[in-house]
């Protein structure tokens, strides 16, 4: 059907890719399959993405540099499908825009299970409706920018959409519903519903500078989401980011 979630899983190695693309058709997503790059963006040229799975290592173009170029192209999720587990490699993938990890080997079933939940936040459950007109959509201010809680979307001051990877948007919502209240890393970790990064990770201080990058009309000095010291960080609702 032409209304399925559009997946497309990229990896060099042939039987992942076809074995990933399999389970997930079986569970009602519509799949592409691509074997590097070349093949993502023919597939990205041909209609709109919901989700990627990409490998990390793979030759040529990796998986880092597709997911950045993923997420400057559209608002995809991006799931990252590595060999490695280490807190840099983590990093690394959320300064390009992953929006969660699986390290291989992995169960098809937890695969599945963040596909779902990458799925949810970045709003893709279903296929997107028209825009017609006539909804009310429950949207809070951050400086001159909009966030549509509803649409899943954040809008600047031309009302153009700004690209928000699934983490930002669900940081930005936890700052929306508890504006002028300083939040701690941990609580912030806890209401983006994500507990895959240790404590001491600072993935919260890396998505929180991405973010001022969107929305602060000078990052270096955020008057919309401040920090704390010794706290962790504030939205303010009556900046309003001139």
């Amino acid at each position: 059907m032409s209304d399925r979630i559009h997946v497309v899983v990229v990896d060099d190695e042939r039987d992942i890719r076809e074995t990933v693309a399999e389970y997930l058709d079986m569970n009602g997503y519509k799949v592409s399959k691509a074997d590097g790059g070349a093949a993502l963006r023919k597939i990205a040229g041909q209609g709109r993405i919901d989700l990627a799975v990409l490998d990390v290592t793979m030759p040529g173009e990796d998986g880092l540099s597709l997911a950045r170029w993923l997420r400057e192209q559209s608002g995809a999720g991006v799931i990252m499908l590595t060999a490695r587990d280490s807190v840099v490699d983590r990093v690394v993938g959320i300064e390009m825009g992953a929006d969660d990890y699986v390290t291989k080997p992995f169960d098809l079933r937890e695969l599945l299970a963040r596909v779902k939940a990458v799925l949810r936040r970045v709003g893709r459950t279903s296929a997107p409706a028209a825009d017609g007109g006539g909804a009310d959509h429950r949207t809070v201010r951050f400086g001159a920018c909009r966030l549509d809680l509803d649409a899943h979307k954040l809008f600047g001051p031309d009302d153009g959409e700004i690209p928000l990877t699934a983490m930002e948007f669900d940081l930005l919502r936890a700052f929306a519903e508890r504006p002028n209240r300083v939040l701690t890393r941990d609580q912030l970790l806890d209401l983006a519903h994500n507990r895959d990064f240790e404590p001491f990770d600072r993935s919260i201080d890396i998505r929180i500078a991405r973010i001022r990058r969107k929305i602060e009309a000078d990052p270096a000095k955020p008057a919309v989401i401040k920090t704390v010291r010794g706290a962790g960080y504030l939205f303010s609702s009556t900046a309003d980011g001139s």
